[in-house]
């Protein structure tokens, strides 16, 4: 079975024009991703491949655009290269005998600010020998360096591979679970999904998708309902639910229903804790109390969606933020990838981002700290405006 592209490690590759950032890319998957050519500019735009890089698991390459590439279209490939930045959870920057010019070292700027791990690969070295200068140069950047010509080193994928375990978090790793520390085997877990618009025709939404298989992994006993039938779900158990996890859109009602004694949350919040800071969201919630009328509120969707009549970031979030607050807010909207600029904004709210990964999130919220925006999330927007914030983040002890 393929993992989601949202949960591989993103591995951005970096570097001039033919340092041979894609020639170590086709050698390290074995295949032809991306075209190599002596002429400058010929990877244009972010090219991406997935697989399986044993012993580290599920990764994302991202080959990117020379950063001196002075062709016509130079300039909106260094832009499109460097907003990839954000999305990377651990980066490559590709040389050869020439060591570090200033884009490189712009560009260890730029990870060292994002707190991305990062090495340097010297590559073609069976054309030119780095001079000892040059490679003292890169020694007072990092430790963590790699020398190797790409078309022609049969241990290309084994040195890469044991650079990239050395630069990389524990948490990276060993990634983060959605509820594993939250239960134990045989618990009773509750899962309400509402079958409204928004679900997709046949299928769950893909967070309820995940936390469905992930309490199956844990060996928990695990209850699917929608929110009609919760009460009597709940009353025709033998014991005690341990977790009711809901679709944030129904957090009202589900919290009518479960007595009080019961933990109970959300997917969005549990997302909101698997792809990002849930410390820095839920003291981002508290903003909304600071909002005053036609301030700017940016809301932050991960995927593309055709919009319809209920959607919950342009019509239930905006409604329910009006109503909790008596006045008008004034809202805009971005999806995707690239980060806006967000000067301006008093609040950030951002979608559950199950289709975008953690690396991503971390640095809008780096970004938004920085700036001093407060940002936070879809379900802890909700569970703040239906009044039961404090009983939706209970459970995480936070």
């Amino acid at each position: 079975m393929k993992s989601l592209k949202s949960l591989r490690l993103h591995i951005g590759i970096f570097g001039r024009t033919n340092t041979g950032k894609s020639s170590l890319l086709n050698g390290i998957t074995a295949q032809n991703v991306s075209i190599v050519s002596e002429q400058k500019g010929t990877t244009t735009d972010v090219v991406e491949k997935s697989m399986e890089l044993f012993p580290i698991g599920p990764v994302n390459f991202l080959d990117t655009a020379g950063l001196d590439d002075e062709t016509v279209l130079g300039e909106k490939r260094l832009e499109k290269t460097l907003s990839v930045i954000n999305r990377c959870d651990a980066a490559v920057i590709v040389i050869d005998f020439n060591g570090l010019d200033r884009e490189e070292k712009f560009l260890i700027d730029k990870f060292n600010e994002f707190s991305i791990p990062y090495f340097v690969v010297i590559n073609k070295s069976d054309e030119n020998k780095i001079s000892e200068r040059k490679l003292e140069d890169i020694k007072s950047y990092t430790e963590n360096i790699m020398e190797t010509s790409a078309i022609e080193d049969s241990l290309l994928i084994e040195k890469f591979n044991t650079c990239l375990l050395k630069i990389l978090p524990d948490d990276f790793v060993n990634s983060p679970k959605i509820l594993s520390d939250l239960v134990n085997p045989k618990d009773v877990v509750i899962l309400v999904t509402p079958i409204d618009k928004e679900a997709p025709k046949g299928r769950l939404i893909l967070p309820q998708v995940q936390t469905l298989r992930e309490c199956l992994d844990e060996f928990c006993i695990t209850v699917v309902v929608k929110e009609t039938e919760l009460k009597d779900a709940i009353e025709n158990l033998k014991v005690k639910p341990k977790l009711v996890i809901t679709d944030s859109q129904a957090f009202k009602t589900v919290d009518e229903i479960v007595p009080k004694d019961i933990p109970l949350t959300s997917f969005s919040i549990l997302f909101a804790r698997l792809k990002g800071d849930l410390k820095a969201f839920v003291e981002g919630v508290g903003a909304i109390r600071d909002l005053n009328e036609n301030d700017k509120v940016l809301i932050l969707e991960s995927c593309t969606h055709h919009n319809i009549e209920d959607d919950i970031a342009r019509v239930k979030i905006p409604k329910l933020l009006q109503n909790k607050l008596g006045f008008n807010l004034n809202f805009e909207y971005f999806t995707g990838h690239n980060f806006p600029e967000i000067d301006g904004y008093k609040l950030i709210i951002h979608c559950g981002a199950c289709m975008t990964n953690r690396r991503e999130i971390l640095s809008r919220i780096l970004i938004a700290n920085k700036k001093g925006i407060p940002i936070t999330n879809y379900g802890l927007v909700i569970s703040y405006c239906v009044g039961i914030l404090n009983r939706a983040t209970e459970v995480f002890n936070i």
